[in-house]
């Protein structure tokens, strides 16, 4: 006879738990049909959710969505969710992972728009696909504008131009 109840189901899980993960599943799935296209296509989905969520649109009634939801987390099962959550949190702009990320990128464009050959140098280390003389270009550009108090068109292009690099190296391009 067992001692304690809670030894009894010691490594399995609880019905309580299967649900909560399987709602998890259907939540994030629902997530991934507010998507872009273009940021759908960077995520390592199968072809199956892909057709899936690309089809959740079409259902319009609230029971035709709701079973059609479900069989998204179905085929959710079978992902990577990690993987598929990593990407997403990086490119969601209401997760502090992204604005994080976007304020570092901001203080990188003011310290090479305000700074020295030293901070391009440590820039560019970080970033080594970085095209030296765009980016000069692009910094020179921003300097003249600042200096003559008009609106920050090239520094806006610096940013633009340093997020694109970033994006490219966490393999979000």
């Amino acid at each position: 006879m067992v001692d304690s109840y809670d030894d009894a189901f010691d490594g399995e899980k609880s019905k309580t738990q299967i649900k909560r993960e399987l709602h998890a599943l259907v939540e994030l799935g629902e997530r991934l049909t507010t998507l872009k296209p273009d940021t759908l296509a960077r995520l390592p989905l199968t072809d199956p959710l892909r057709k899936a969520l690309a089809d959740a649109s079409k259902h319009t009634a609230h029971i035709a969505r709701k079973r059609h939801m479900s069989f998204v987390g179905k085929l959710m099962r079978d992902q990577d969710t990690d993987a598929i959550l990593a990407v997403i949190e990086q490119l969601d702009s209401s997760t502090r992972q992204y604005n994080e990320r976007f304020h570092g990128l901001e203080r990188w464009r003011d310290r090479l728009v305000d700074g020295n050959d030293e901070d391009l140098e440590r820039f560019v280390q970080e970033y080594p696909e970085t095209d030296r003389q765009q980016l000069r270009s692009l910094i020179r550009h921003a300097q003249h504008e600042k200096a003559r108090d008009k609106p920050p068109a090239a520094a806006r292009k610096v940013f633009k131009y340093i997020r694109e690099l970033d994006e490219a190296q966490r393999g979000l391009r």
